[in-house]
């Protein structure tokens, strides 16, 4: 599981926008933000690396949980 949704609103960034600088579709970053699907590692990096936040603050711990 992942914390996108959250962070996405703590930066004040849009899916779509996202899914822009992924060179991704709106709905496949819509699946990762609703945790109906989960991006591959190197996905989660990309999209680390667009927010400028540290891949695992992405993640969701076993305490969170």
């Amino acid at each position: 599981m992942n914390r996108i949704k959250e962070v996405l609103k703590e930066k004040g960034v849009k899916q779509v926008w996202l899914a822009q600088q992924l060179g991704k579709s709106f709905n496949t970053v819509n699946g990762y933000v609703q945790n109906r699907a989960q991006p591959s590692l190197e996905v989660l990096f990309k999209i680390a690396i667009v927010l400028n936040v540290e891949p695992k603050d992405l993640l969701l711990t076993i305490k969170e949980i």
